[in-house]
């Protein structure tokens, strides 16, 4: 038996399990014995401790640039301590009458702090930059919302970065929305487009940083937000587009959408010996668009 938050009137034959002195769950001695054995039945007491790692799990938060260019402090997590939670559980389990626990927790420490990110923002080794109509309201939010999503990644030495798995799916519920105006020649994912705009301009920020490009497809027809052959199409459940780091520091992804304007740069740290590769710029000419559906 499971209950979550459970009432204050148990019977005597309960385990209780606390969070920061908060009940979070109450199960029966007699759901959890082996039949015809006084011994907790092992699978049960798996069960028990599966649903307590997601239910108290916090997941660490790394530490971040801010939009005032300061930087944000990491923020450790926590999860279950699984040994310590089962051995306090048969501990109790076997002392009799109503009993409770605080549960055992250790810490999950991210993954990325603030000493690393001071090092590794100081040095750019890739810069891109690409345009688009900000008059394309729909279109400019899904470009917004992808560059946020890509913004203050960091990619360890021999890491693999995916932009699909990064970004996640783009639909209604992460704010994405469709438009009747895209980008001729742009794929746009059953949403407004913009997406592999965000896709292109990282690609040749990473090309001209020295990234190890594992994944990138282009288009059917060339873009016009960069120049031929310089696109990577991306799409959820289809093309992505993937590096890795092929440096022994790591680098730093920060990317920006203002009015009009997409920057994406790489940093690393200033022991980074780096000699940038030639990517041509993109002019500023605002892309030509068409109407969703209409021939090309």
């Amino acid at each position: 038996m499971w209950n979550q938050q459970p009432p204050p009137d148990s019977s005597s034959d309960t385990v209780s399990m606390l969070h920061n002195g908060n009940p979070i769950a109450r199960v029966e001695r007699s759901a959890y014995k082996l039949p015809s054995f006084p011994l907790v039945n092992p699978n049960r007491l798996d069960e028990l401790s599966d649903k307590m790692e997601r239910q108290i799990r916090i997941p660490a938060q790394n530490a971040i640039i801010g939009e005032d260019g300061h930087i944000v402090p990491e923020k450790a997590g926590a999860k279950l301590d699984r040994r310590k939670f089962e051995d306090r559980f048969q501990q109790f389990y076997y002392g009799g009458g109503q009993v409770s626990f605080e549960v055992p927790l250790k810490p999950i420490y991210a993954k990325v702090d603030s000493e690393l990110l001071s090092v590794i923002r100081e040095k750019a080794i890739g810069q891109y930059a690409t345009y688009f109509n900000a008059h394309n309201k729909n279109r400019a939010k899904n470009i917004a919302l992808a560059a946020k999503s890509i913004n203050n990644r960091v990619v360890f030495p021999g890491e693999r970065f995916s932009f699909n798995q990064t970004v996640g799916r783009r639909d209604s519920s992460k704010g994405y929305v469709r438009a009747p105006i895209i980008v001729r020649g742009e794929l746009s994912e059953g949403i407004g487009g913009g997406i592999c705009q965000v896709s292109s301009t990282l690609f040749n920020a990473a090309d001209r940083a020295g990234m190890k490009i594992l994944e990138r497809y282009s288009h059917s027809r060339n873009v016009p937000y960069v120049l031929p052959g310089r696109d990577a199409t991306v799409s959820w459940g289809g093309p992505d587009f993937a590096f890795s780091n092929p440096y022994n520091q790591p680098i730093l992804i920060r990317a920006f959408a203002g009015p009009g304007s997409l920057y994406v740069s790489i940093y690393s740290s200033e022991q980074l010996e780096h000699s940038p590769r030639h990517v041509p710029r993109m002019s500023r000419r605002i892309p030509e668009e068409i109407a969703v559906g209409k021939p090309e």
